[in-house]
């Protein structure tokens, strides 16, 4: 049976903003032994704001929501709230979705044709400590991970920039746009644009122009054909 830290049911809230979906997954989740659904959100803000008024101790997490996205939303609870596990349940398999979740903080990942009992295994492997992927994902990470690494400039960030505005930054010298760099990081536009304003303070920087200047200089990319 799949239980939180006293023998009770796991205590779940279900984070979709599709409405038939997010029914159809509570709906499943009270059929299914030793889980307790306690709430159900509509975007990734509202998931937050559920999880800091009723302590769950799993989010089942949808991806592409809006106002605030199942990424974003999966690092603050983490940060935020770091006893409770995020699960990704979600339509989408594809490295742009699944590595910026994991890199949040999401300890499972499974897609929206899992069934019951796959739920169940991956809320209670979470629960243990271990991850809760599906089969499918277990391959794709291992694939992933058997790939050559690129070769790419190898630099601390400069400025007191963090990981994800020193990524930002190399997007921008790649000539991608906001909404882009926002897909790419699976993120949203007013996300990128806060890390966007946060580097250019940082920096000094005024421009796009200026800050493709400097990824090259800062030796962050490699000019065309270098």
């Amino acid at each position: 049976m799949t239980e939180g830290g006293d023998g009770a049911p796991a205590r779940v809230v279900v984070a979709d903003d599709q409405t038939v979906v997010r029914e159809g997954i509570v709906m499943l989740l009270g059929l299914l032994p030793g889980i307790e659904v306690v709430g159900a959100a509509a975007d990734g803000d509202e998931a937050v704001r559920l999880v800091a008024e009723l302590d769950p101790d799993v989010v089942l997490m949808d991806l592409r929501m809006p106002r605030c996205d199942g990424a974003e939303a999966t690092r603050r609870i983490r940060a935020e709230h770091p006893r409770t596990q995020v699960v990704v349940l979600t339509t989408y398999a594809d490295d742009a979705s699944l590595f910026p979740a994991l890199r949040a903080g999401a300890r499972g990942y499974l897609t929206k044709d899992a069934g019951g009992d796959e739920i169940v295994r991956a809320v209670r492997s979470v629960l243990s400590g271990d991850a809760g992927l599906s089969p499918g994902i277990q391959r794709r990470l291992l694939e992933r991970l058997s790939e050559p690494e690129p070769t790419t400039p190898s630099q601390e960030a400069p400025d007191g920039l963090t990981t994800r505005e020193t990524e930002v930054l190399v997007l921008i010298a790649d000539g991608l746009t906001n909404q882009e760099i926002a897909r790419n990081l699976h993120v949203s536009t007013a996300t990128v644009k806060t890390h966007i304003n946060n580097l250019f303070a940082k920096t000094g920087l005024k421009d796009r122009a200026q800050a493709v200047r400097y990824a090259f200089t800062k030796g962050l990319v490699r000019p065309p054909g270098g």
